[in-house]
């Protein structure tokens, strides 16, 4: 037996701590909006819209020309009192034939013009739409294990849904309301200080308080919908979190509780959502009343102007229209701005989420790995110098060194938080070390690209994930253009064809939402099947042997003799009758390797590996 030591001497630290641990209230992904930079949502925005400025420019177009075609209506109005009429006194028909044109041309214009608009902005927004539901859902599969271990996968799905369906809302219907606001308003303004001058600037001035009513508006709501948007994020991690542990929640009876915990939250989203309610209810009746007042005070004007003869009778007909549309488009404004808020805190969140940098970064130059010599499947793994902490601080791997000849296979055991999973997810490249290098024959695994990696490295772990689709897609993952002779054969060579073969549909047979169609053993037996189809030069069964019984755990141990004959294999386990397969034990413990040798060297001592292995044959006799 050889006993080592890879690291300096150093005091034991604290159990192995979850990825995700940290100190309470300390982690700024315990908030639902994620650090970002300044203007990160302005930039997305920016960034989303850039590769449509054409389309949007013809849309802006489109816009004006049918603004200018509503806008007419009143000057026509105006048209018709002073000229239409006197003309028809004197017996002259063509201005009132002239009228019926302009307006007949105004109306087609305008319906035409907005049904070109409409589809055009459709058009554009949907293709912003679906461009940032991809940049989620891409960048979401690029972020390091570390960060979906710290961020809920109910945030992600809020992020992608209600917060997209928030910008959807301000795109399609809120954008919209704001260009025709600010346009009809500039028309409005430039044609009644065409119309007299006097009439033009007591209008223009009526609208410094709605502007202080609207900012006041905007700052007070943009508080109240960051508020809402975190109360819905709240109702759906809270539901899909229910939802992922349904079997423990009934087993425990925890529908009462969560019940109860999930009203609270439905109830705090409920007062927030009646806030903004609120927010916009004050808006539109301070609005409402400063336009009225306004509106009345320059009719009053105009209509003294007119008795006195310095204003035409048909300039006031059309002036009080144009005031009246000048102050309609309020209402409109306040909802641009209920959209706009909501969208801002959704967008908001989504610029945090896009902001994150993953923690385990694509390199720069990648390189590729060396061509594996002909009947030399495996890799040489190296572990140079490496220390590892999680963000408790504490070390979990001290300084740590390991040469894993190609091809061998080694079982690592030792007690719970002594650093073996971490290391499996240091050679998979889950997590980076703090210091030193993971070497994949002589490369370092930060110099390799994803694709690259993943060839050449496939890990299985406990909890064998499969997707909903049938059992054959499930074991292609490990190869997407692989045969179904090919898929057959990984199955048969990991004892996995006699069970599917038994299936409805055989390997066509629909495994449903995380495989629930199948037992636990047998979805560890389709994970083996898709590592093995991959054909990595190096695999890691972490604790993967967990879920099956011992008739299936023997099957899987005999395939993987065969299997694994040449392959470099790093073996995690807690049932030491795994480690049977082993070409070479370590035992760690304090993230330190105490114990390193064959099975049969360490059985023969009377180390710690020797005491465990009593241990589990007596549990087995009991």
């Amino acid at each position: 037996m050889t006993t080592i030591s890879t690291a300096t001497p150093a005091t034991p630290g604290p159990p192995e701590p979850g990825p995700g641990a940290t100190e309470a209230g300390t982690d700024p992904f315990d908030r639902d909006v994620l650090p970002a930079p300044p203007n990160a949502a302005r930039t997305l925005l920016a960034s989303l819209l850039r590769p449509y400025r054409l389309r949007v420019a013809v849309a802006v177009v489109l816009l004006l020309a049918q603004q200018a075609a509503v806008q007419g209506g009143p000057l026509l109005v105006a048209f018709a009192i002073d000229t239409v009429v006197p003309a028809l006194r004197e017996g002259r028909h063509g201005p009132l034939v002239l009228l019926g044109v302009g307006y007949a041309v105004c109306a087609g214009a305008s319906g035409g013009l907005m049904y070109a608009f409409v589809r055009a902005a459709a058009r554009i927004n949907q293709s912003v739409l679906v461009e940032l539901r991809g940049r989620i859902y891409r960048h979401a599969q690029a972020l390091s294990v570390d960060f979906h271990d710290r961020y809920t996968s109910g945030r992600l799905i809020s992020r992608s849904t209600t917060d997209v369906e928030s910008l959807r809302e301000l795109l399609d219907e809120g954008l919209q309301e704001l260009l025709g606001v600010v346009v009809s308003v500039v028309y409005i303004a430039v044609l009644l200080l065409y119309l007299d001058l006097g009439l033009g600037a007591a209008a223009l001035a009526s609208f410094v308080p709605l502007g202080l009513l609207v900012r006041d508006f905007q700052t007070r709501s943009l508080r109240v919908f960051r508020k809402r948007s975190t109360a819905i994020a709240t109702v759906i991690v809270k539901f899909a979190e229910t939802l992922n542990g349904i079997r423990p929640v009934q087993s425990f009876r925890q529908e009462s509780a969560g019940d109860a915990r999930f009203r609270q939250l439905n109830s705090e989203h409920g007062q927030v959502n009646g806030d903004t309610i609120l927010e916009m209810a004050r808006y539109v009746v301070s609005s409402r009343l400063t336009a009225n007042v306004a509106t009345a005070a320059i009719v009053l004007w105009g209509a003294y102007r007119v008795a006195d003869g310095t204003l035409a009778l048909g300039a006031l007909a059309a002036a009080a229209l144009y005031v009246r549309r000048l102050y309609d488009p309020i209402d409109r404004l306040g909802m641009f701005l209920n959209s706009y808020q909501s969208a801002a805190a959704s967008l908001e969140k989504i610029a945090g989420l896009l902001a994150q940098v993953p923690g385990v970064p694509e390199p720069d130059r990648p390189r590729e790995l060396p061509q594996r010599r002909a009947g030399r499947p495996g890799r040489a793994v190296d572990f140079d110098g490496v220390s590892f902490g999680y963000r408790t601080g504490g070390e979990v791997l001290p300084r740590f060194d390991l040469h894993i000849p190609a091809g061998q296979t080694v079982a690592v055991v030792g007690s719970t938080g002594a650093g073996k999973s971490t290391l499996a997810k240091l050679l998979a490249r889950f997590y980076d070390p703090s210091h030193g290098r993971v070497l994949l024959d002589g490369a370092d695994l930060r110099e390799l690209a994803a694709p690259e990696l993943r060839r050449g490295v496939v890990m299985v772990t406990q909890e064998a994930f499969l997707f909903s689709g049938t059992v054959a897609e499930n074991i292609a993952i490990g190869r997407p253009d692989a045969s179904r002779a090919q898929i057959e054969r990984a199955a048969k060579a990991i004892g996995a064809h006699d069970f599917i073969a038994a299936l409805p549909d055989g390997y066509d047979t629909d495994v449903r939402k995380r495989g629930s169609r199948i037992s636990a053993g047998q979805r560890q037996l389709v994970a083996f099947a898709r590592a093995l189809l991959a054909d990595p030069a190096v695999l890691i069964l972490d604790e993967a042997t967990s879920s099956l019984d011992i008739p299936g755990e023997q099957a899987v141990q005999s395939a993987l003799h065969t299997v694994l004959g040449d392959r470099t294999a790093l073996v995690i386990a807690h049932r030491l009758s795994t480690v049977e397969i082993a070409d070479r034990v370590l035992v760690m413990e304090g993230g330190r390797v105490v114990e390193d040798g064959t099975p049969a060297e360490l059985l023969a001592g009377t180390g710690r590996f020797a005491t465990l292995h009593r241990a589990w044959r007596d549990s087995l006799t009991e």
